[in-house]
């Protein structure tokens, strides 16, 4: 139901936030704003998506409160263990970019919610798709491994769009940052079927799409590449704009979701 995804959904993307740090997740305290006719059994499944969420890193909630509200309102707050933050600044020329995650899914996912398909009538492909953007699973100990091997020079978690994010990265780290259309095929071909239903723009899904939360990082070429994630372009040299290129062409749109800007 709606209360799980939702549930699901709000503990999955502040896990991802705060894996995006190398952090370790403990616990989560949640707080909930309710109307008055809120039913029991939406704050119960609501309860139950967060289980589900927590579940694979052994994470629980352990406060919270709740207050009287004219519409839900969800707030997350997650607590963990950092011994050595892994931040977006330390990218470096030269470094391989990589990344672990979907892309482009939940954005198409969201865009069948918005041309009316449903998740429980839709085809099979479709309703996957949908359920990607609902109930996101960024790979939560794929990017915990891979910070224990102690070799990511920068990491974040794509919440925002991967052009919008990388562009992040790149002017935190004073970098440039070229990507390789050949690296998307995969991505391209989970969400082709759909693009073309809708008469979408695949790459505008990939590039701009956010909401999956997979996570992005750079590592050095000479080091061994992390299970579960894929090269899809290298750092370039100092810059202080934090340019973002795609095989050589500066991306010079917006590129994805800014919170404060739209």
């Amino acid at each position: 139901g709606e209360g799980k995804d939702i549930g699901f959904r709000a503990a999955m993307q502040n896990l991802a936030d705060a894996v995006a740090i190398g952090a370790q997740p403990i616990s989560l305290v949640i707080g909930l704003g309710l109307p008055r006719d809120t039913k029991k059994d939406w704050v119960l499944d609501f309860a139950q998506g967060v289980k589900e969420a927590c579940a694979p890193l052994g994470v629980g909630v352990d406060g919270g409160d709740f207050v009287a509200a004219d519409k839900i309102i969800v707030s997350v707050t997650v607590l963990g263990d950092v011994h050595q933050p892994i931040l977006r600044s330390g990218a470096r020329p030269g470094d391989l970019v990589i990344h672990s995650g979907k892309l482009g899914c939940a954005r198409a996912g969201y865009e069948l919610l918005q041309a009316g398909y449903r998740r429980s009538t839709a085809e099979k492909e479709f309703s996957a798709l949908i359920t990607d953007f609902l109930r996101p699973t960024p790979p939560l100990q794929t990017a915990l491994a891979a910070v224990k091997e102690g070799n990511l020079h920068a990491l974040m978690d794509v919440s925002d769009g991967l052009i919008m994010d990388g562009r992040r990265l790149a002017r935190a780290s004073g970098v440039s940052i070229n990507l390789h259309n050949d690296a998307f095929g995969a991505a391209f071909r989970r969400i082709a079927k759909a693009a073309g239903r809708l008469g979408a723009r695949r790459a505008e899904w990939i590039f701009t799409g956010g909401e999956d939360h997979g996570f992005l990082a750079t590592i050095s070429p000479e080091a061994p590449l992390p299970a579960g994630f894929i090269p899809i372009g290298e750092v370039g040299s100092a810059d202080p704009h934090g340019r973002v290129y795609l095989d050589g062409k500066e991306f010079i749109t917006a590129g994805g979701w800014d919170h404060f800007h739209q």
